[in-house]
């Protein structure tokens, strides 16, 4: 995947990256950059993060080609890096932000408030009063409890009523249980927002985190259609802006994602004029950007198996594997006990364990996973490790996740 000098002239010049050191990174990836890394920090031996800027404005040319009628609003949860965030920005997206603190970090970049979606359906009061005073005017709802309080403390606020997906997609992480209107409650919330006077400006939908089955978009689009349509016959306000939520990742299945969006967008939205479709893309952008170098701090052999302990774990960056359903893949650079070989190419693998490194056996990274013999301090680095990773991580048993350094890289253009 290449990004253009163009993208990568934006990213440097973006707020959160601009001023800071960036590495050129050769076609084999971050291994250089990785070494270098460890060369000169030999002492602390930390787990640290490499992110590719080149892989992000790739992503976003790959997403502006597939569905260039939909704009991108980064989902901040997934990963609220700032130089990220800051790259995202430069490059046009706009933010899907879910609590105050969200919106602070992106307004914090100069990013307009009209760039910002208030992707929340349950809001505490003190988070919609902040949104008001900074002018972040478009939100989602799905109860009657929700239009009473932005009728009290945003009452300039546009809506979005978010409804419930007929089909999560097979995705790793469902929503529909928690969020969205069911079919027979959108009229009686659309009438509840007309009695208090507020815009409902068009529908959101979310089919769910890491969705695998594509024709989902398709029966969400049509629900949200038929909503479009009861607000017609209620005389409210004509809708205009309709909101594909997430559920996109960047491996094989996006162009199958991206082909139903815009089949169910011509078959039920080629009526619409006027009509804004936005996204909430999270994983799409973050997950393959991020690579993380974890530090051997421990080892124990049984027999054949290889047991090995890392100084970051399931309570920290590997949260992913509890909460986001995601399987993760170590590689080996063993630059302290075989400097001339650190990936270990041709050598023989045994069965291996690789634990966190607090003090409760859930934190457990892999298993039967095939290593070469590896040694304390010698190093695990783990690809496609950007998406819900440090963002949901903990400081539980004193190991900090939030600590953990990102170093700035761009992929070598050709």
């Amino acid at each position: 995947m290449v990004s253009s000098p163009k993208s990568l002239q934006i990213i440097t010049g973006a707020p959160g990256v601009k001023g800071k050191k960036m590495t050129a990174l050769p076609e084999d990836g971050p291994t250089d950059l990785i070494r270098s890394v460890i060369s000169k920090r030999q002492e602390f031996k930390e787990p640290f993060y490499v992110l590719d800027l080149g892989v992000v404005a790739s992503l976003m040319e790959k997403w502006s080609r597939s569905l260039p009628t939909v704009r991108p609003f980064y989902a901040v949860k997934c990963n609220p890096d700032l130089a990220f965030l800051g790259a995202m920005a430069a490059l046009g997206s706009g933010f899907d932000c879910a609590s105050r603190a969200e919106i602070e970090a992106v307004l914090s970049l100069g990013v307009s408030p009209d760039r910002v979606v208030y992707a929340n359906p349950c809001k505490a009061e003190s988070h919609i009063k902040y949104a008001a005073a900074v002018g972040v005017n478009l939100t989602t709802f799905d109860s009657k409890e929700e239009i009473e309080k932005i009728r009290k403390y945003h009452p300039k606020c546009a809506l979005l009523i978010r409804v419930k997906a007929p089909d999560d997609g097979g995705a790793r992480c469902p929503l529909g249980p928690k969020y969205g209107a069911l079919p027979e409650e959108v009229t009686p919330l659309l009438q509840a927002a007309q009695a208090a006077k507020l815009t409902v400006s068009g529908v959101s939908f979310h089919i769910g985190s890491g969705a695998t089955n594509s024709s989902a978009y398709r029966g969400a689009v049509a629900a949200a259609k038929t909503v479009f349509d009861a607000a017609t016959r209620l005389g409210l306000p004509k809708m205009h802006v309709l909101n594909i939520g997430g559920g996109f990742t960047a491996g094989p299945d996006f162009d199958n994602a991206a082909n139903a969006v815009k089949a169910a967008l011509q078959e039920y939205f080629k009526n619409e004029p006027g009509l804004t479709v936005i996204s909430e893309p999270g994983r799409f952008f973050a997950e393959s950007a991020f690579t993380l170098a974890t530090n051997i701090i421990g080892k124990r052999v049984r027999g054949e198996l290889r047991e090995y302990w890392i100084n970051d774990g399931v309570y920290g960056s590997m949260n992913c594997i509890l909460y986001d359903h995601a399987s993760v893949n170590a590689t080996p650079f063993a630059c302290t006990s075989n400097c001339g070989n650190p990936t270990c190419r041709g050598m023989r693998t045994y069965s291996s364990t690789v634990f966190g490194p607090t003090c409760d056996a859930l934190d457990t990274v892999l298993t039967g996973h095939q290593l070469p013999e590896l040694q304390v301090n010698d190093w695990l680095v783990f690809p496609n490790m950007g998406a819900y990773t440090a963002a949901a991580g903990s400081n539980f048993n004193g190991f900090n996740t939030a600590a953990i350094t990102t170093h700035l890289a761009y992929s070598n253009l050709s």
